[in-house]
């Protein structure tokens, strides 16, 4: 059962989950209460209400929240699947959280995550979560659409896209050099891509604020999209008249378009994408192979928004 939140409760009032689920060791004033105590900030948990929303994947089954948790891509964090949830724990999410919102906007603003979670009710929806190495996972996320915090600003004519950019900690992130890409990340995605209802930002996955190594303590889930376009950790956006840089396809343009749309006919040049392996599937969870859906299964939603583009040159 979810718990409501009161409304005068913060994101940033939270116990981190550690305290609470160790509270006894606390109370009983051991050595292991102290340690307890000396545990390395983890992203709170919070248990998010939300309601159930339309904008689902489907009957499929969902991913454990193990997998989600502890397979990921966070450069940041490290270049492993498992390097995120080793290390990600480690950092201390700076509180307040805000995020700078400008550029081409009549009303710029910066907004402390408190505010931004007041705009709209919260809904889990369940999405599917493709990633270009050719897995995938089912995912309830939490959150609502990003275009009820990008209205608040009242973009101009002028903006046409919007850049995303993710908070950089050099004390306890890798370097650009260690991680192979520029810090900070930089994504982006085009105006009316960052208006479509399914562009969802993000607050938390199986009820539960995100954990640091998901992208804590706000993110973008962009579901028929591959999964580095979804950017985490978000602290500065800006609407802007031309394309946008962003980290992959400016490092490897030959193999990370800007738009990056799921799609089986538009092979990655070191692998194909015409299939891919749902973790948690098959022998030891591996994955079992299966067809690569266009726009990883939202053609319906998404389609209208690429008429006439060839798909296989705006990639």
């Amino acid at each position: 059962m979810l718990i409501r939140r009161a409304p005068d409760l913060r994101y940033s009032d939270v116990t981190p989950k550690e305290i609470y689920v160790n509270r006894r060791r606390f109370l009983g004033g051991s050595m292991a209460a102290l340690g307890a105590a000396a545990l390395p900030f983890r992203a709170s948990a919070m248990r998010l209400n939300a309601v159930k929303s339309n904008y689902n994947a489907g009957n499929e089954k969902l991913t454990s929240k193990d997998i989600i948790t502890g397979y990921n891509n966070y450069y940041e964090f490290g270049t492993g699947k498992e390097d995120p949830s080793e290390n990600a724990p480690k950092w201390h999410v700076p509180s307040p959280w805000t995020i700078s919102i400008g550029g081409d906007v009549v009303k710029p603003k910066t907004l402390d995550l408190d505010a931004i979670m007041k705009l709209a009710p919260l809904e889990e929806r369940i999405y599917r979560h493709r990633c270009v190495e050719a897995w995938s996972i089912v995912v309830p996320w939490i959150g609502f659409s990003l275009s009820t915090l990008l209205k608040q600003v009242e973009p101009t004519s002028k903006a046409k896209f919007v850049a995303f950019e993710t908070y950089y900690d050099p004390k306890v992130m890798l370097s650009p050099r260690q991680a192979g890409i520029p810090f900070p990340y930089k994504e982006g995605l085009r105006l009316d891509e960052a208006m479509h209802p399914l562009t969802l930002l993000c607050f938390g996955l199986y009820g539960e604020t995100l954990p640091n190594q998901n992208g804590a303590p706000v993110r973008l889930v962009i579901p028929w999209k591959y999964g580095f376009k979804s950017i985490k950790s978000i602290n500065k956006i800006t609407f802007v008249e031309n394309q946008p840089f962003t980290d992959w396809a400016g490092y490897a343009p030959n193999e990370y378009g800007f738009y990056s749309n799921v799609n089986p006919k538009r092979d990655h040049p070191r692998w194909s994408q015409a299939q891919e392996r749902r973790l948690g599937e098959g022998f030891l969870g591996r994955g079992i192979e299966r067809p690569t859906l266009m726009f990883n299964g939202y053609g319906d939603q998404v389609a209208s928004l690429y008429s006439g583009m060839d798909l296989i040159k705006y990639y």
